[in-house]
């Protein structure tokens, strides 16, 4: 699939302000590839106005689809979201079958993959907006990792911490019982040596907020996690 060799990945949301000048220097950072996806405010228009911006250079370009309104053509790869303990069925299934029913018949299935997301900081709006059950312990994050990736063969596990940093302890052990899956680590890297850490711990980083907040630490992320190799 089209992400299988991402170590490094910085997301954009198209409901937050970015400047021309911080857009430049993330696409021509070396990261593997721009993720574009968030959790409220988002809309079609938004989502292809940073579309044709990122298009200006040459890095690979992916869009997380949560509503199927929002599927803005153009992308490289398209990822379908499925929030395994959210405590709405809608945020796993509910909405991916509705949309299928719809919209099936349109869908680039060789560049279309799914994401089992487990969010794990209840502060987050992500945990809010899907009401998801963020108090697990280790073993019930790794039953549903479990889950995703030997019972429905999900191509990709994301461990999203969503603005504070991970148990990397935890991101390893996870990484470490997956038989197919490409394990996506994000939240709370704003550091080198934060990226690193989950750099050794996951297959591939994500990286947000640091983008909006601090550009020149999260432009730093890119060597470092690319410098790191899983163990």
């Amino acid at each position: 699939m089209f992400f299988q060799t991402w170590r490094h990945v910085f997301k954009l949301d198209p409901d937050r302000g970015i400047d021309d000048r911080t857009l430049e220097r993330v696409c021509r950072s070396g990261t593997d590839a721009v993720l574009v996806g968030g959790s409220s405010g988002v809309t079609y228009d938004k989502t292809a106005g940073l579309l044709a911006r990122l298009r200006r250079y040459k890095v690979p370009c992916a869009l997380e689809i949560t509503d199927p309104s929002l599927a803005v053509p153009g992308f490289d790869g398209y990822f379908i979201p499925m929030v395994l303990n959210a405590r709405d069925r809608d945020w796993w299934i509910g909405r991916h079958a509705a949309a299928l029913k719809r919209f099936g018949r349109m869908v680039p299935w060789d560049i279309t993959a799914a994401e089992a997301y487990v969010v794990l900081n209840g502060d987050s709006a992500v945990a809010r907006v899907t009401d998801a059950e963020t108090g697990l312990d280790a073993d019930g994050v790794a039953a549903y990792c479990q889950l995703a990736d030997r019972l429905w063969r999900v191509p990709v596990v994301y461990l999203e911490y969503s603005g504070t940093f991970g148990d990397m302890e935890l991101v390893r052990r996870v990484r470490g019982m997956l038989t197919q899956a490409r394990l996506f680590y994000g939240g709370g890297i704003r550091s080198a040596e934060q990226s690193r850490e989950a750099a050794r711990a996951a297959d591939t980083v994500i990286v947000g907020n640091a983008v909006y907040d601090d550009p020149d630490a999260a432009l730093a992320t890119v060597e470092a996690v690319k410098s790191e190799t899983p163990v």
